[in-house]
């Protein structure tokens, strides 16, 4: 089995089981765990879970400068 046939099989694009080495691709991903018998977690260890922020720590956040947080003055004039 070749990486190019296994994305065929699985009806993606023919590279993205290559490039899934090297770029993230879930559906790539799970076809090549699922053609090992392997979780994906255990075989892109970097990637899994997902995680929605890369940041580790709070001490990184910027605060937040919206307008919209700001606290409104609703007097009439």
């Amino acid at each position: 089995m070749t990486l190019t046939k296994l994305a065929e099989l699985n009806g993606l694009d023919p590279s993205a089981c290559r490039q899934a080495g090297s770029r993230v691709n879930r559906k790539a991903e799970a076809a090549i765990a699922d053609f090992l018998g392997v979780a994906v977690a255990k075989l892109f260890p970097d990637r899994y879970p997902i995680r929605t922020s890369k940041i580790l720590s709070s001490k990184y956040d910027k605060p937040n400068a919206s307008l919209k947080s700001r606290p409104q003055n609703n007097r009439a004039a």
